[in-house]
């Protein structure tokens, strides 16, 4: 086992142990941190995550970037703090712990249903100073829930009872004839009814205690409840002011220890400290500016400048010299990066292309040369450091499931002359009346990087025709996820620590589901794993999704399994960090 899969599973092991700290029956109520502890000198902070976020709207975000910027603007029922276990010099893990909720209670009911009951803290308050409700909880799932609010992480909270009947429908007994895009073929489909909202199994006795009633007993829920979906919104300025509410200063009202001074499109977002946070008194960092950047040398001449004290994007040619100087810094990432093929459109509803193009992928050859930052290569969907119920002696379920193809040097010019074979045997014998296709990628140099060198080995092994096409970021997830692309760049973090997080993305219909991909025998086993709360079953239940998903259908061509880098000013303390991606900078000083 090397050294990279060794942390990914310590840092799995310290965020599972997290949060099972808080899944007692009862959660505890724990104290703010001492304000009296020394934290050094207050601070001011300029960093860079990505360019414009393409949402700041909690239930309408779907990018790490934005989540990172909500994490600060917003809080949960329960959040992520600084757990004092120090990942490396620059930055710590993180742990869950009551965040607007000071106390829950788990109930088993006799019907096999969960009840869970949060007392919200008192002094809990937005940043216009009104008490924050466990109505405003209720609305804002209730939101996340509701087809009519087009929220791809919707799903987040299919565990509560009456989501499907308020986001699916219910069958009204009446058909209408559908086409299908790909076939042609008409089919009758019964035309379904969407529940109100007010059907989703949450409620407010009071005030300052919200109940929610899960349809089972989902062992990463206390998870979802620190995920930025299910944060809290006001209903007044929502329905006041529509979707614009975000973009004005005077409307983003949120709960979190920052507030939102100014966004200068394109360019800026200030966050300033929020005087009506419960915990203000321990947050040191007085202000953060997040600047909205997407070119990498920019990003590094401002940092080396000292203009920006963070950054995560640094040009390709030079991450093998900012690690060796110690100036990168290299944490672990639970996440797959990949390429998405539209499964709907042509070539690519072909298994057998997509099986082509993903074999002739010289996995190593990326991270050795192009990515250069410690990353492994892909042989699988779900990603090292995924927890496993069935896992023995510190497996995870990666090494349980195995691999699908493989990722030895030695073996890729045998996966080339199996995927000439099936390129040929999908009509296109050495690519001849292959169509020319292309290669969507957000505007980045790593991508662009990646993007040619998997342009050439798709034109020198397969001899097919790739053109490579950027866009800036929020044009190119608006265009993925119409699934107006034939290839695409795509990467996925966990949301949480279960496979889950990776899988049910691909159910048909998805709002995640940007390879447009669909087969039924794929949902009925999501299905499954989520009927039961046996762990077993539900592990198994996973695994054969994936089968079908990389095995079978060959759906994507998953690359390498992330790490994640950064630099970071040396003079910058109390920053912390989660394997799902998110950084905290509330409690930074110098």
């Amino acid at each position: 086992m090397n050294t990279k899969k060794i942390i990914a599973l310590l840092l799995a092991v310290m965020m599972i142990v997290g949060v099972l700290a808080a899944c007692a029956a009862k959660g505890p109520a724990e104290s703010p941190k001492d304000s009296d502890e020394p934290k050094g000198e207050a601070i001011d902070l300029s960093i860079c995550l990505a360019s414009e976020p393409e949402s700041i709207d909690p239930a309408l975000n779907k990018a790490v970037d934005g989540a990172v910027m909500l994490h600060h603007f917003f809080e949960g029922l329960l959040k992520w703090e600084d757990n004092g276990v120090e990942i490396n010099d620059k930055v710590n893990g993180a742990k869950i712990v009551p965040g607007q909720a000071e106390s829950w209670e788990k109930v088993e009911n006799e019907d096999g249903t969960v009840t869970y009951t949060f007392k919200l803290r008192k002094d809990a308050k937005w940043s216009d100073g009104k008490s924050v409700t466990a109505n405003d909880f209720v609305y804002a799932w209730q939101r996340l829930a509701n087809h009519a609010t087009a929220a791809e992480y919707t799903y987040m909270i299919d565990m509560v009872k009456g989501y499907s009947e308020v986001y699916n429908g219910i069958g009204t007994g009446e058909f209408e004839t559908v086409k299908d895009e790909k076939t042609g073929e008409e089919s009758q489909q019964e035309i379904m009814d969407h529940a109100d909202p007010s059907t989703l199994a949450v409620s407010a006795p009071d005030d300052h205690t919200f109940v929610v009633t899960l349809t089972y007993d989902c062992p990463y829920f206390l998870e979802i409840c620190a995920f930025p979906s299910a944060f809290p919104v006001r209903q007044d300025i929502i329905e006041a002011n529509g979707d614009q509410w975000t973009f004005d200063t005077a409307t983003y009202i949120g709960n979190g220890p920052f507030k939102m001074e100014e966004w200068k499109h394109n360019a800026y977002i200030k966050a300033v400290k929020n005087e009506n946070y419960y915990d203000v008194d321990n947050i040191t960092t007085n202000s953060i500016n997040f600047q909205l950047m997407d070119d990498n040398s920019a990003m590094l001449s401002a940092f080396d400048s000292g203009t920006l004290q963070y950054i995560e994007q640094i040009p390709v040619d030079e991450v093998a010299t900012r690690i060796a100087s110690g100036e990168l810094n290299i944490v672990d990432y639970i996440g797959t990066y990949y390429a998405c093929f539209n499964n709907k459109k042509a070539p690519f509803d072909d298994p057998r292309v997509r099986e082509a193009f993903s074999l002739v992928i010289d996995r190593n050859y990326i991270v050795e040369n192009v990515s250069q930052a410690g990353e492994v290569p892909a042989n699988g969907f779900v990603p090292a450091g995924i927890y496993d119920a069935k896992a023995a002696d510190g497996d995870d379920f990666r090494t349980v499931g195995g691999e699908y193809y493989s990722v030895d040097e030695k073996d890729y010019q045998a996966n080339c002359e199996k995927a000439r074979k099936l390129l040929a045997d999908a009509g296109y014998p050495n690519g001849e009346g292959f169509p020319a296709v292309e290669y969507l990628y957000n505007t980045n140099d790593n991508h662009k990087a990646i993007g040619e060198a998997l342009q050439q080995m798709w034109q020198t092994e397969l001899g097919v025709t790739v053109s490579l096409n950027n866009q800036e970021w929020n044009v190119f997830m608006q265009t993925r996820q119409e699934g107006n692309y034939q290839i695409a760049r795509n990467g996925w973090i966990a949301d949480y620590n279960d496979p889950c997080s990776f899988l049910d993305m691909w159910y048909t219909n998805g709002g995640n589901n940007d390879a447009q991909y669909s087969n039924p025998d794929y949902d009925a086993l999501i299905d499954a794993a989520k009927a039961t709360d046996v762990p077993a079953e539900r592990m198994k239940a996973f695994h054969e999704a994936e089968d079908i998903l990389i095995g079978q259908d060959k759906s994507l061509a998953p690359i390498y399994f992330y790490t994640r880098y950064f630099m970071l000013d040396d003079s910058v303390k109390g920053m912390y960090y989660t394997p799902l991606g998110y950084f905290f900078f509330g409690h930074c000083y110098k």
